[in-house]
């Protein structure tokens, strides 16, 4: 026992020694002083610690050392007494690391129970992503309605979230209600500025939806052409190339989610409505993989001549094309997609559903890249198909 106290004494010499040293240590040396330390001076040491794993996981180029860093991380931060004041940060970065892991490797149990952990530390809203990702919508959305609303001038997450799965779980009425807090303010800031943002034209566009899955047909078609007078209004301001933004391609991948299978925990599915960071590294491997699959579906549709299953096909593979290349420089190789959709839906015998969405989704990436004039046209088609009345725009 003597020789292993003299060994620990030693050891915490040499870590104290080598952090008071006036040369600079590399992370790994950082790192094995702050393990030893930690077991003697824990109130001083484990904060310490937490950071030194946590930036050690996320530089390690060791296959699976991630895992191990990032669970050890979790326990030096729960070992932090309870009153320190960065405590519960610690524990939330530790955790959130840790389960994003979890799930990258495929132990998605694991990875709810440490969101779990997250949820009754801090409220923290990510065990509701999981949730949505297996199919339990109702709980998830009881998670996200318990939110504040979105903080004026910042992107409206939580009311997308909220709204995409009060939707899912059939509380369409109180989706539309929640989904109007967004559209709202999107108003005010065009009367405010005297013109319209162009992420309104795309919530309009998606309200328009809910309310009509609401069982308010009226009030969708309204939306609808309070949509096209906002593109109206864009298209009369000089210049273009507004750059796409992931609020437009949130809710473009959110539109397709009929199309998709219905998640389960067996067989989960992302979380539609929530930015494309929030999703499991799992779901979102899952979801590009399918583009092989689906691209060879597509082409033997196509030539079997069974046109309205390959459109439907077709339009789940470009949702995936904007979900993993939604950035300004990908336009061009966007726009071909929504070129081929509008197309494919011309040919089919029945245009009644198709051609309208075909052309409001190219609508919607147009205003996205800053087209207004070619996006009015094809909404103003849209809205012609979908209503006999004629309809009076701005010109």
């Amino acid at each position: 026992m003597g020789n292993a106290r003299k060994y620990d004494e030693d050891a915490v010499l040499r870590a104290r020694v080598l952090l008071l040293g006036s040369g600079r240590l590399d992370l790994a040396e950082e790192l094995g002083a702050y393990r030893v330390l930690a077991e003697v001076s824990p109130r001083a040491y484990l904060p310490k610690l937490v950071g030194a794993l946590l930036l050690t996981g996320y530089r390690t180029t060791v296959p699976g050392a991630e895992l191990r860093l990032f669970a050890e991380a979790v326990d030096a931060a729960r070992r932090i007494e309870a009153t320190a004041v960065n405590r519960v940060e610690l524990l939330r970065r530790a955790l959130g690391a840790y389960e994003r892991e979890l799930f990258t490797v495929g132990r998605r149990a694991e990875g709810r129970a440490v969101c779990e952990e997250m949820y009754a530390l801090s409220g923290h809203p990510r065990l509701a992503h999981v949730l949505a990702e297996e199919g339990r919508h109702r709980e998830a959305a009881e998670i996200l309605r318990r939110r504040p609303a979105a903080a004026p001038g910042f992107p409206p997450w939580d009311v997308y979230e909220a709204a995409a799965e009060l939707s899912a779980a059939g509380l369409h009425a109180e989706a539309a209600e929640a989904f109007a807090r967004t559209v709202g303010a999107g108003r005010r800031r065009a009367a405010e500025k005297g013109t319209p943002p162009p992420d309104l034209a795309w919530e309009l566009i998606h309200h328009a939806r809910l309310l009509e899955d609401a069982g308010r047909p009226g009030e969708g078609a309204a939306a609808r052409r309070e949509a096209l007078d906002v593109v109206a209004r864009l298209a009369q301001r000089d210049g273009s190339g507004d750059p796409m933004t992931s609020l437009w391609a949130t809710l473009f991948v959110l539109s397709g989610r009929s199309d998709e299978p219905v998640a389960t925990p067996e067989a989960p599915m992302p979380p539609f409505g929530a930015e494309s960071l929030r999703w499991s590294p799992d779901v979102r491997e899952a979801y590009r993989e399918d583009i092989p699959v689906l691209e060879a579906e597509a082409a033997r549709l196509t030539a079997a001549g069974a046109l309205p299953r390959a459109y439907t096909v077709h339009r789940r593979l470009t949702l995936r094309a904007v979900h993993f290349g939604h950035s300004h420089g990908a336009a061009p190789l966007l726009r071909p997609r929504f070129d081929e959709g509008v197309a494919l839906a011309r040919r089919l015998e029945d245009t009644a559903s198709a051609l309208p969405q075909a052309l409001t989704d190219r609508a919607m990436f147009l205003v996205a890249t800053g087209r207004h004039a070619d996006a009015h046209a094809d909404l103003a088609e849209a809205l012609g198909l979908m209503d006999a009345s004629p309809i009076v725009t701005r010109t």
